[in-house]
């Protein structure tokens, strides 16, 4: 059974140590986990590797956040993988920093890559990993915190949620979507 996950991000130096671009590093720690290389293909860059039985198909759009629908189509069409296999990684604003939310549906949140991905599937029924960077920003300066670099503090535990993530992530292939999110949203 084929899985496709996927990062969300910005490709570029200049992007890598953002907050924004968390759905890029879980990626990158579920790859390093299982030995996983990526290559650069059509749309985005693509690592292929296995747990439990199943095929995960990692997937960092090189498309740019605000058209990430593009690559999720691309990639969802030419794997044959169905929407409720699909999982999308992203960082939210409305939780916390440190907390993770599996969710199956639900609105963009003011999220630019899931608004792209739910225009480009016609959907907002597709199971979605929510990585929690905060809202400690003053009014207007929402931009500057997303696009902006994690602190020294956040640094010191950004491994230790991006492997919590990678763990909700293998869970989801594991055991699906409604045991899965039974175990991580809990608030412990």
């Amino acid at each position: 059974m084929k899985y496709l996950i996927i990062g969300l991000g910005n490709p570029g130096a200049e992007y890598e140590d953002t907050r924004h671009n968390i759905g890029f590093r879980v990626v990158d720690t579920i790859a390093d986990a299982h030995g996983g290389l990526f290559s650069s293909e059509r749309h985005g860059a693509v690592s292929t590797v296995h747990f439990k039985g199943r095929t995960l198909i990692l997937l960092k759009p090189s498309t740019f956040m605000n058209l990430s629908g593009k690559s999720v189509r691309y990639w969802m069409d030419s794997e044959k993988i169905p929407i409720e296999r699909i999982l999308i990684i992203a960082d939210d604003i409305n939780l916390p920093f440190e907390k993770i939310r599996l969710r199956g549906k639900g609105s963009d949140g003011g999220h630019n890559g899931l608004k792209d991905i739910q225009s480009v599937l016609g959907s907002t029924v597709y199971p979605r990993l929510r990585v929690g960077i905060g809202d400690q920003f003053s009014i207007g300066h929402q931009i500057n915190h997303v696009l902006g670099e994690w602190t020294k503090e956040e640094g010191l535990i950004l491994q230790e949620i991006s492997v919590r993530s990678q763990k909700a992530v293998e869970s989801f292939c594991a055991i699906g979507l409604e045991r899965s999110m039974n175990a991580i949203n809990t608030d412990k």
